[in-house]
């Protein structure tokens, strides 16, 4: 109960009315509807909280996910929403380094005739040459598989 006593939930009426109708009509993320619940039991307006660990046990949850609810209830400015809502992402996706003109080289290279010694182009070749090649950024065996199925290019 050290947790709660910590960060106490304090929900307003209309918060209150707000998790209720999320957590029994609609539809709504699994996760959303059980950080609601969450909310709804560390609730100190409607009177004395229970302790955690019957609150933990009552919802189907661990302590920690109580813990942490209560903490991104206090983190947002005790915002309901933002609260049971999913969390935006902090950074945007890597961008992919095989752009069309990589594709377009890496097909090339394909195309062409294999290495003296070798019979025909493998992956772990390909991608031995495609280190050797300056305007090609370097790709793991599996990137080219990949870009070459995707294009239907076949290895024979």
């Amino acid at each position: 109960m050290a947790s709660q006593l910590k960060r106490p939930v304090t929900l307003s009426a209309r918060d209150r009315e707000e998790l209720i109708r999320w957590t029994t009509t609609g539809v709504h993320p699994a996760s959303s509807i059980m950080r609601a619940r969450v909310l709804l039991a560390l609730d100190t307006s409607v009177g004395e909280v229970d302790p955690k660990e019957v609150i933990a046990a009552r919802l189907g949850v661990s302590g920690e996910t109580l813990r942490l609810v209560a903490r991104r209830f206090a983190e947002t400015g005790d915002d309901v929403l933002a609260t049971i809502s999913r969390k935006k992402r902090a950074l945007p996706p890597v961008p992919s380094s095989v752009t069309g003109e990589v594709e377009a080289r890496l097909i090339a290279l394909t195309c062409s005739a294999p290495p003296a010694g070798h019979a025909r182009w493998s992956l772990r070749l390909l991608e031995k040459h495609v280190e050797l090649t300056e305007d090609i950024p370097n790709l793991d065996h599996s990137t080219i598989g990949r870009v070459l199925k995707k294009r239907n290019c076949v290895l024979i």
